[in-house]
């Protein structure tokens, strides 16, 4: 049948989420780096996702990106667009949300679409159209210190208006209870009053599917991965997909490594739990500013260990800005991915196969640093977070790209035992 879904997703690990969210529906979905090539077409798939790096360059750069992936999607045939962000909502008051989808929304010819970051299974919820993470409004969570998108509101809709065209309106949650009959009549009385895009109130996963029923027919839907969990039910009404495919473990030998950039309260957690259980490095970023080789020196360390370690460049909040102080805040960050992505291929050149990776930005670099230009979604290893198949040469590997917020302490020790049974 074709492609049917595309999605145009601002970082990788958001993009792996996504996957994930459409092969657990029994898809068979893609995920791409970057901007495919024009004659480049994966077969055998119902969605493709295209992976972007543009959650924090330059709002001009990520219009232009997006919509050169929008245009490839178009050429496809896909019958409707996702441009998928994080589930906080990173983004600062210049954009790159709100920017990205007044374009992609010029761009179709449209003038109305949903902006919903809501993941209620991973503790993301919307109520009265403030975000919450977890049990705290997002402006008094972790978010309010991200080193580069420091979320200092929690209301969607003062955000949205902050950095689009257009007003944002609120579908309430009660609005939301009765279901898609009555989600869209309120989009249709937001869209007549003037409004641009509408929040929707979801508190528990049955809101966003009863969310997801009612898109059926928006050509742009914008949000987090759960906004398209109810996507794939519309289109097998009306038998536009085929029978659901079982999720595959990718096929892989090797040794594993995990790499983390992410300085979010839940990888931190991650690494202190594997900590006294592997052989762990951490990365001087003052020794990296001065020019020192600490990749050389990280490699050298990596192949005289056994059994999986990690390495990582994760630091806490007071860190984060003393670095940022002495380095520059893009530039800190910008370095500790060039040492992790050099890293990473270097041990890939050494043998090593599975590659765990923490944090978006940082998931790019290694991604982009390992020559990876398509990615085959597995099943999860925690919620959004999947375990992907990948060839580079003649090489099988697995890879786990999780989103720094993501995952239980536990996690990175439970992706390899998944792969080990």
């Amino acid at each position: 049948m074709g492609i049917i879904l595309g999605a145009i997703a601002d970082d990788f690990t958001g993009a792996t989420d996504l996957c994930s969210t459409w092969v657990k529906a029994g898809l068979r979905v893609v995920q791409v780096i970057g901007i495919p090539e024009a004659g480049q077409t994966p077969r055998d798939a119902d969605a493709v996702v295209i992976a972007l790096k543009s959650r924090t360059i330059p709002a001009d750069q990520a219009i232009a990106q997006s919509l050169a992936a929008l245009d490839w999607l178009n050429a496809q045939g896909v019958r409707q667009v996702v441009f998928k962000y994080c589930s906080t909502f990173d983004s600062t008051a210049a954009g790159n949300i709100g920017p990205v989808t007044d374009a992609l929304l010029a761009a179709m010819g449209q003038d109305f679409t949903v902006v919903s970051p809501a993941f209620p299974r991973n503790g993301r919820t919307i109520y009265k159209g403030n975000l919450f993470v977890g049990d705290l409004p997002l402006a008094e969570s972790p978010m309010k210190d991200h080193p580069l998108t420091p979320m200092r509101d929690s209301s969607l809709i003062r955000l949205m208006d902050a950095q689009a065209q257009g007003r944002t309106g609120l579908v309430p949650l009660q609005t939301v209870r009765q279901g898609a009959p009555a989600i869209r009549a309120a989009f249709d009385h937001l869209r007549g009053e003037g409004f641009r895009y509408a929040v929707p109130d979801a508190v528990e996963d049955e809101d966003m599917i009863a969310l997801g029923r009612a898109l059926d027919g928006m050509a742009l839907v914008t949000g987090g991965s759960a906004v398209a969990m109810g996507l794939p039910a519309n289109l097998r009404d009306s038998g536009d997909l085929g029978a659901a495919l079982p999720p595959r473990l990718p096929r892989s030998q090797g040794r594993a490594v995990v790499l983390a950039g992410s300085c979010s309260t839940a990888t931190r957690a991650q690494i202190a739990y594997v900590t006294p259980l592997w052989p762990t490095l951490k990365l001087n970023l003052d020794r990296i500013a001065a020019g020192e080789d600490i990749a050389a020196e990280a490699l050298e360390w990596a192949v005289a260990q056994t059994g999986p370690m990690l390495i990582y460049g994760s630091s806490d909040p007071a860190e984060v800005a003393e670095n940022q102080r002495r380095h520059g805040t893009m530039e800190a960050g910008e370095m500790m991915e060039r040492t992790l992505s050099t890293i990473a291929r270097g041990l890939l050149e050494r043998g090593f196969a599975r590659f765990l990776v923490a944090g978006g930005e940082t998931s790019g670099a290694v991604i982009s640093a390992l020559g990876v230009t398509a990615l085959e979604i597995g099943p999860e290893v925690a919620a959004g977070v999947p375990w992907c198949g990948a060839t580079v040469g003649d090489r099988e590997l697995a890879l786990c790209l999780k989103s720094g917020n993501f995952g239980g302490p536990e996690m990175f020790t439970q992706a390899l035992e998944m792969l080990d049974d």
